[in-house]
This record gives C-alpha cells, sequence and structure tokens, in this order.
C-alpha cells in the first residue's frame, strides 16, 4: 500500500513545524519538507525550485513568507497553485490572515485552482512573544507597540497545527473556511503584563503612535519590507475588524482553543523569557 505524500511549505515556521511533527504519528504518511535548507529546495522566489517538490505530491500545507498581504503575493499563488494542480496535486489547504482583504484574493486563487481546498485564517500567533518579532523586546525587559488600545484574540500555534492537520487528513473539511482565534480579547499590554507574571520579571509596555513605531524600526534598521509589512499589519488588521473571537477551533477539534495565560505558563517553565 503506497503512502499518501504530503509536502510542508515553510516546514521550518511556527505552524509548518508543528504540523510535520503531528504528521510523523501516522506510518502512512510520508512527508517532504518545503523548504530552501532542503535537498530539494523549496523558494517562493525562484519559480524553477518548485516543480521538483511538487512531484508525486497528493496534498500541500501552504503558508506564504512573508504573509500574503505583500503585493507579490497574488501573482506567486497564481502561479504555484496552476503549477501544483498541473502536477496531480489533489488538496491544497492555505494557512491565510484573519482580516487581510489582499490574503482573501489569495484564498479566492486557491479556491479557483485547487481540486480540493480547506482555508485555515488566523491573525497574531501566541508564539510571536516567544518565538517571533516580540521576544526580543521581551527579553530587553520593554515592549514598545502602536495600537495600545486594539483587542486581539491571540490565537496559540499548536491549535492552528492541530486544525492544519485535520484539514490535511480529512475530506470532511474540504470546501470550509475556518477562522482561528483564542477563547478571549486581550490587548498587547495585557499579553505583556501576562508574560510578565508567568515568567516573574519586569516587563515594560510603552505605547507608540503608528509613526514612532516605523520611526524606531528605521533606527534598528530594520529591513525596509519587514517595515512595510508590519506598518500594513498594526495599521490595517488591528483597526478593529478582528476584535471578535470564534467557535471554530472547537467546531473542529471538539475542544476549546488555548487560553493566553495557559500558553504564557508552559512557555515560561521552557526558560525562554528568562535567557
Amino acid at each position: 500500500m503506497s503512502k499518501k505524500k504530503i509536502l510542508v511549505l515553510g516546514s521550518n515556521g511556527k505552524t509548518g513545524r508543528r504540523v510535520i511533527e503531528r504528521l510523523k504519528n501516522y506510518s502512512d504518511i510520508e512527508i517532504r519538507l518545503g523548504s530552501r535548507t532542503e535537498k530539494v529546495p523549496f523558494d517562493w522566489e525562484d519559480p524553477q525550485t518548485w516543480k521538483n517538490v511538487l512531484k508525486d505530491i497528493e496534498t500541500v500545507y501552504i503558508t506564504f513568507q512573508p504573509d500574503l498581504a505583500i503585493p507579490s503575493a497574488v501573482d506567486t499563488i497564481e502561479k504555484f497553485t496552476v503549477l501544483a494542480t498541473e502536477l496531480g496535486v489533489q488538496k491544497m489547504v492555505l494557512l491565510s490572515g484573519r482580516g487581510e482583504k489582499e490574503a482573501q484574493l489569495c484564498e479566492e486563487i486557491v479556491k479557483e485552482n485547487a481540486k480540493n481546498w480547506t482555508i485555515v485564517r488566523a491573525s497574531w500567533f501566541n508564539q510571536n512573544f516567544s518565538e517571533s518579532i516580540f521576544l526580543e523586546p521581551i527579553l530587553a525587559g520593554i515592549v514598545a507597540l502602536p495600537r495600545a488600545e486594539a483587542l486581539e484574540p491571540f490565537t496559540d500555534a499548536d491549535d492552528i497545527a492541530d486544525v492544519v492537520l485535520e484539514s490535511l487528513l480529512n475530506d470532511k473539511h474540504n470546501g470550509e473556511t475556518y477562522e482561528l482565534t483564542g477563547p478571549r480579547l486581550l490587548t498587547f499590554k495585557e499579553a505583556v503584563n501576562t508574560i510578565a507574571e508567568a515568567s516573574g520579571r519586569n516587563i515594560t509596555f510603552q505605547g507608540l503612535s503608528l509613526d514612532e513605531y516605523s520611526k524606531m524600526l528605521h533606527e534598528f534598521q530594520v529591513p525596509e519590507d519587514h517595515i512595510w509589512l508590519a506598518n500594513y499589519l498594526f495599521e490595517q488588521v488591528l483597526d478593529g475588524r478582528n476584535s471578535n473571537v470564534t467557535s471554530d477551533i472547537e467546531k473542529v477539534l471538539g475542544r476549546k482553543a488555548k487560553d493566553f495565560i495557559a500558553y504564557a505558563k508552559e512557555t515560561a517553565q521552557t526558560g525562554i523569557w528568562n535567557s
């Protein structure tokens, strides 16, 4: 009996890595890793790498770097999904951005070109505070961000990976769009205070205007494309459009979404915030 071949793009990313960990528990699945560092490399910016990675693949988990909101994403997703279907891919699961109009254009492309599809929307991950952009400021003891008043239903990457796994393996999720959120709304300041309490550290939160934040990123010599994306997310996505919670995680998994407090306590035990 042949194994089902699944390609996971962004295999080193926050959700990709977790999806791979879960897929390893299935002996009837062959996992292919989509990354620039693999023996058979995959690079979104080099379409010449796509064909070899897609060979004999049945199902693809699509995560796009750095974000589906960037101007080139629509054209890239169009070309990739057309090629994937031409090469025999039967299903695509797309990680999309909740509340991102640009990402929704990419969703429609996947729907149009994939034989079967599931859309998984999420916005700010809990793990942005421990594995990504906010870790360094937390370690420095001061987190300075705009939109201090914005309410966000921070979502755990483990919950997202569990929903993606279900979507990859179970045909009942074909044609579904899931919006994933945590169980409650928090401001960034409340999130940082929760981390401070869980880790036993004194971490200050400072609210900034969008102009002040952009200036700060330039002073730290952050690449321009990263600054553009950060400004987009804070200016557009955190305007209140995502300030609500859904029950889609419970709908798919049959359990509650992980609360930010539980995430903070679990993560604090790893010592990452006390490095």
